[in-house]
């Protein structure tokens, strides 16, 4: 299998749909926003997702459907949660190029707003910096690049993605 897709990871609110949308465009290439396909799969909302299964519960569908992602030429925004799934991981980084795209927490914490609707998964008593600070290592680990988002217009880290390919 080629490598010709854009794996986008993140904390939530990073951009990786923004930047995907637009990404996919500059490139002639199918966006996919794994999160929907999830929703799709599952005909459920992800925070429905998330209390029905349970926190891990979801990280397992979550493995399983991006595991599971047979795509050509696209870009693909995953949830922030994806790099709890080896299996997943493996697979998006055989079959693309996995981008990390880093923000500081404050920045994430102020574009976030409402946790539960946005279906970002918390451990009972966990805080939003514990779970950046939980996340960053894996992100670091599975990325193939890292860019830097703080400072930069949507347009600048648009370029900075396009560049890999």
């Amino acid at each position: 299998m080629s490598r010709d897709n854009i794996v986008l990871i993140g904390m939530p609110g990073a951009g990786k749909s923004t930047v995907g949308v637009v990404l996919a465009k500059r490139l002639g290439y199918r966006f996919v926003d794994s999160d929907l396909v999830i929703q799709e799969q599952y005909g459920k909302l992800l925070h429905m997702l998330i209390e029905e299964h349970g926190v891990e519960g979801f990280w397992k569908i979550e493995n399983d459907v991006n595991a599971s992602l047979n795509q050509r030429r696209s870009v693909i925004a995953t949830g922030g949660s994806v790099i709890y799934g080896s299996g997943a991981m493996e697979h998006l980084r055989e079959t693309g190029i996995v981008i990390y795209l880093k923000l500081p927490y404050e920045e994430v914490a102020d574009r976030l707003g409402d946790l539960n609707a946005r279906g970002v998964t918390l451990k009972e008593g966990q805080t939003l910096r514990e779970v950046y600070e939980e996340r960053v290592p894996l992100y670091e680990k599975y990325a193939h690049r890292t860019i830097e988002c703080h400072g930069k217009s949507l347009r600048q880290v648009v370029h900075e993605a396009a560049d890999v390919i």
